[in-house]
């Protein structure tokens, strides 16, 4: 498996408090662009989204309070895990940075691997955004 990472961003919370919001995927539900999204359902531990006939899931498969949330791919057509790791560094200074490993073919590394930097990066910031921002 190929491991590809995000950059570290800055998040003027607690671990505590991400932790809590992030490790539940029924959380994300207002933030799903319904103009964009043909279906998302979500529980606490799973989602499943359609994009363009393209339907696929998710699902966390481990949880270490405050620190990392495991996710793998529910029906996704490549094999692959998320992890997002938290990591408190000061009172309301918590750095988070999201990994994906992925077992991509030689075509899909080659056409994939910017792309997937490049999300991670934009999803870390994303994520960053909406907290600091409240």
């Amino acid at each position: 498996m190929d491991t590809y990472e995000s950059k570290v961003v800055t998040i003027v919370r607690n671990d505590q408090e991400i932790f809590d919001f992030i490790s539940k995927f029924s959380n994300f539900t207002p933030f799903i662009p319904s103009d964009k999204v043909d279906s998302w359902t979500a529980t606490e531990d799973t989602c499943r989204i359609k994009v363009k006939g393209i339907e696929t899931g998710l699902k966390i498969i481990e949880r270490e309070p405050f620190k990392t949330i495991k996710i793998s791919g529910d029906g996704a057509p490549i094999d692959f895990s998320l992890w997002v790791q938290l990591k408190q560094v000061g009172e309301k200074d918590t750095k988070l940075k999201l990994t994906i490993k992925a077992d991509l073919n030689f075509m899909m590394k080659a056409l994939l691997k910017n792309k997937l930097t490049e999300g991670l990066d934009a999803m870390a910031d994303h994520i960053a955004m909406v907290f600091n921002k409240s």
